[in-house]
């Protein structure tokens, strides 16, 4: 499996980096992890073929993580030609935010007619759902959004890929990465606590008990950009990591 930062900036765009995208090539297909704002951008700017992603997973509806989905599904309307389905994995409120977003951005968008269909499929903890060959499974993490927050583990290939994104340290950031092959874990800041963001300290003295076999850091402060990594991989957009 292979997975390429496409974007790994903090809402502010810290260090001049894209918002939240992760991008995976699997067997199964490819598939994007959060959708922030600039992604189609970055898509743009690595090569990636937007119309071979064939389903897009939300870990929470702030802008900066699913805000670049109308661009997605315009992009394949009216310039890429996409004609696969697209299918969108999120937490309970994506099937009525991300109309809202789009009429907000792009009046009649979300009612327009396309040669593809858009489907919305909303998780919740402890009701896994199936798509595109992506096993999917929620945990509740602490993020104010206007929706739940959730932590996402994704099985393909029989490759584990964890995110947790945005969320200060909740017990079921455990489950949610224990033994995952790549471990992606929000880094706001090194020992600074910042209310509803995780910070690497408190995430360190827990690794014993998730133990992952590997460990990325991203959605990083000034601060933590700056830091030399020590036992993570710092992420930067277009890091390529293979598992």
């Amino acid at each position: 499996m292979r997975l390429q930062v496409l974007g790994c900036g903090d809402a502010f765009g810290s260090g001049g980096r894209f918002h939240t995208c992760f991008h995976v090539e699997a067997k199964a297909g490819a598939f994007l992890v959060d959708c922030g704002a600039s992604a189609l951008i970055a898509i743009r700017r690595f090569g990636v073929d937007s119309n071979a992603i064939r389903a897009v997973f939300v870990t929470h509806l702030h802008g900066d993580h699913f805000g670049g989905l109308p661009w997605l599904i315009l992009d394949g309307q009216l310039v890429s030609g996409r004609e696969q389905p697209l299918t969108i994995v999120g937490p309970p409120g994506l099937r009525a935010r991300l109309p809202a977003a789009m009429e907000a951005l792009f009046p009649g968008s979300s009612t327009a007619e396309r040669r593809f269909a858009v489907e919305i499929v909303e998780i919740e903890p402890e009701h896994p759902v199936a798509v595109g060959g992506v096993r999917a499974e929620a945990f509740a993490m602490r993020h104010p959004s206007g929706a739940p927050a959730q932590a996402l583990r994704l099985t393909v290939d029989g490759k584990v890929v964890t995110y947790t994104g945005d969320t200060e340290w909740v017990d079921d950031i455990i489950p949610a990465g224990r033994g995952a092959d790549l471990m992606i874990a929000e880094g706001y800041t090194a020992e600074r606590p910042v209310p509803f963001h995780l910070d690497w300290a408190t995430l360190r003295a827990r690794l014993p008990e998730i133990a992952p076999k590997r460990l990325m850091l991203t959605h990083m402060s000034p601060e933590m950009i700056a830091r030399e990594p020590d036992g993570y991989i710092a992420a930067e957009d277009g890091l390529v990591v293979v598992f």
